[in-house]
């Protein structure tokens, strides 16, 4: 058990090891947020969103090949430095992804049309509401409320949308392996195992 243990922290360390992409410019969606007192009424937060890392293209620094097929590139990333010193974490383009905003209202598209081939996609983006480029916004709820709405009249049959909390580091990792942290959407943490999906 300790040997599996070990091998899945080795894993992850390399997973969360890379500079900053230069090729897609990082522009986060703006998403306001409020917190509200019965004292002070409620105050308008400038919180933006970013697409989770394991989303994105990870690859080499300088050029264009991938890091990660199936897996890391044992090659590019046989230990956490090395990965870390070849490996970028790029940039996205929202809109590809089907992330929008519009006011206080955030809109996750769930399938997307792929310009490069003229078909459509499956998406299902994972984000996270950022405080500013080097901070997650943390939530303290304890004797707190939180409230949101979500629309589900446009999902199709069988899907599923989620809004959770997930335990993160408020930075996201950052460090001297992971330039990138939250501005990346790194560090992402979930104890659950989750699915393979099968489509019938």
């Amino acid at each position: 058990m300790a040997r599996h243990l070990a091998v899945l922290s080795a894993v992850v360390a390399a997973a969360a090891a890379q500079q900053i992409g230069t090729v897609t410019a990082e522009v986060h969606p703006i998403l306001p947020s409020w917190e509200c007192t019965v004292k002070g009424g409620c105050a308008a937060k400038n919180t933006t969103v970013v697409l989770d890392s394991d989303y994105r293209w990870i690859h080499t620094v300088g050029g264009y090949d991938s890091c990660k097929g199936n897996g890391l590139d044992p090659t590019l990333c046989p230990d956490a430095a090395t990965c870390a010193k070849n490996c970028a974490l790029e940039g996205v383009d929202y809109a590809s992804y089907g992330i929008s905003t519009k006011d206080g209202e955030l809109t996750l598209e769930l399938f997307v049309n792929d310009s490069s081939t003229g078909r459509v996609k499956l998406s299902s983006p994972r984000v996270y509401l950022l405080a500013n480029a080097s901070s997650y916004d943390m939530f303290q709820l304890l004797d707190k409320e939180f409230t949101f709405t979500v629309d589900v009249s446009k999902l199709p049959c069988g899907t599923n949308g989620a809004l959770y909390f997930s335990e993160m580091l408020s930075n996201g990792g950052q460090g001297s392996l992971n330039p990138a942290g939250p501005a990346y959407g790194t560090g992402y943490c979930d104890a659950q195992v989750c699915c393979f999906w099968r489509w019938l």
